[in-house]
């Protein structure tokens, strides 16, 4: 059938302009049981946070990663009330460095704030980011959740940078315990663990123009210039679900570009439950009453056997491959 008429917007104009920043979240929950019970009230409370506690002009872009039809409704309403600008949507779970893929080539801004979906995000986050990015030279990316497991690699460009004169450098277990202690909770890790893995590592301080930071960033959640991320993004899809992000952190590296957090946390890892300290941070934020879940527990012989090197290698393959045939 020919054409009738003209369409109404091919002389019309918009003013609109992307911001500066492009926050973009990635998603993933197939379904409401096991590892995911829970998960939704984080993704709940991470983006309540998120949209609460950011004041400097941003888009909000949200990846969602083939969730179930509950979290896509609850996004769509986020869509439609205008607290997401834009929403992709996949219908399976494409990987998370294939979802980099899409991310990072649709966000407006010259600037991502990327996060996962369990990160509660503190008043002042992304100026804190901001100050770091704009004062440094030749940034790639900042994180304000500080991990000192970071440190052992991809630090090669804050090296050289930190032998420049002007800047200032402290070394030492420099962060506090409290920090610390939250990210074994978070990352569902052991103190003891914890420690054999840090024991030789200390953290590293640098003052420049009047800005501190601390060595390392982590993938869980960063600011970054887009472009530094699309050069340092694999040119493949690999298929995994999961992996190949510490390939990127280290790609940022490579290319010369300065891998830094914040001095003072600004962002927590919530992980797949809300803990009481988290619940009462949410509280005190007022982003509601927000349930504390409990982990199941399991007996001291279980737990005991579970932490056993081999055990735990074959029981998360078994799980691996579990979840591949229930969300084939």
């Amino acid at each position: 059938m020919p054409r009738v008429g003209m369409n109404p917007s091919r002389s019309q104009v918009t003013d609109y302009r992307p911001a500066r920043v492009t926050v973009a979240v990635l998603t993933h929950i197939p379904n409401f049981s096991g590892y995911f019970s829970h998960r939704f009230d984080v993704l709940r409370l991470s983006l309540s946070s998120l949209i609460a506690n950011t004041r400097q002009p941003y888009d909000l872009l949200v990846f969602d990663n083939g969730s179930c039809t509950e979290v896509v409704d609850y996004l769509r309403e986020l869509h439609a009330s205008g607290k997401i600008q834009y929403l992709l949507l996949s219908s399976q779970n494409i990987g998370k460095i294939g979802a980099f893929q899409i991310l990072f080539r649709a966000a407006p801004g010259e600037i991502v704030a990327y996060s996962d979906d369990d990160i509660l995000f503190q008043p002042g986050w992304l100026e804190a980011h901001l100050e770091i990015i704009d004062t440094y030279p030749k940034v790639g990316m900042v994180t304000g959740i500080y991990i000192r497991t970071q440190v052992v690699e991809g630090l090669e460009s804050v090296n050289t940078f930190i032998q420049q004169p002007g800047v200032e450098v402290t070394r030492g277990k420099l962060i506090p315990e409290e920090w610390e202690r939250d990210y074994v909770a978070d990352s569902g890790r052991t103190w003891e663990q914890y420690q054999a893995e840090t024991a030789s590592l200390e953290d590293v301080q640098i003052r420049y123009q009047g800005v501190t930071c601390l060595a390392s960033a982590h993938h869980a959640q960063f600011v970054a210039p887009r472009q530094v991320i699309l050069e340092a993004l694999p040119d493949e899809w690999s298929g995994r679900l999961m992996g190949k992000m510490r390939e990127v952190d280290l790609a940022v590296d490579r290319l010369g570009y300065l891998r830094l957090s914040t001095s003072r946390r600004v962002a927590q890892l919530m992980g797949n439950l809300i803990g009481g300290s988290i619940a009462e941070q949410a509280r005190q934020m007022g982003l509601g009453n927000f349930a504390v879940a409990r982990a199941e527990s399991s007996g001291n012989l279980a737990r005991r056997l579970y932490r056993h090197p081999w055990v735990h290698h074959l029981a998360q393959g078994l799980y691996n491959r579990l979840y591949w045939v229930i969300n084939a």
